[in-house]
């Protein structure tokens, strides 16, 4: 895949910036949904998922992107860390798929907290220029 290569001139100092390639970017998607989903920061949480996402838990049980949103804005579902063991990411176009193992630190639906191995399966698209999350399956692995 082609890099944009950007060049900044500051007085004697040239410095050379390249661009992120599109793994790079749905790889810090990732971690930028996890770190707004501790800080209930629903400006991001918005940014990065499509309007027409889906969300599909453990159970079954299926969320819209408002609904998701709202359960993390008013603690019905509470994240207080992730750490990510795994990124699997096939790219075709403007479309991608992202697997993503992490252990997550969460209480949800008023469950004590606790520590899961969560296995997040993402459907991507590139709309406007940016990655956005289209649905995504919860299990556990």
């Amino acid at each position: 895949m082609n890099r944009l290569i950007t060049i900044l001139f500051l007085g004697m100092t040239t410095i050379i910036m390249q661009a992120k390639t599109d793994k790079e970017q749905i790889e810090a998607l990732y971690r930028e949904m996890y770190e707004a989903m501790v800080a209930k920061d629903t400006v991001t949480l918005n940014r990065v998922h499509a309007d027409n996402f889906v969300l599909i838990h453990m159970t079954g049980m299926r969320q819209s992107k408002a609904e998701y949103i709202r359960a993390i804005a008013d603690g019905t579902l509470n994240y207080y860390s992730a750490e990510h063991e795994e990124m699997d990411i096939a790219i075709k176009g403007n479309t991608a798929t992202l697997t993503g193992k992490s252990r997550v630190t969460a209480a949800v639906f008023g469950g004590s907290r606790g520590t899961w191995r969560l296995r997040l399966r993402f459907t991507l698209e590139k709309q406007d220029g940016q990655w956005r999350f289209t649905s995504s399956q919860a299990s556990t692995y």
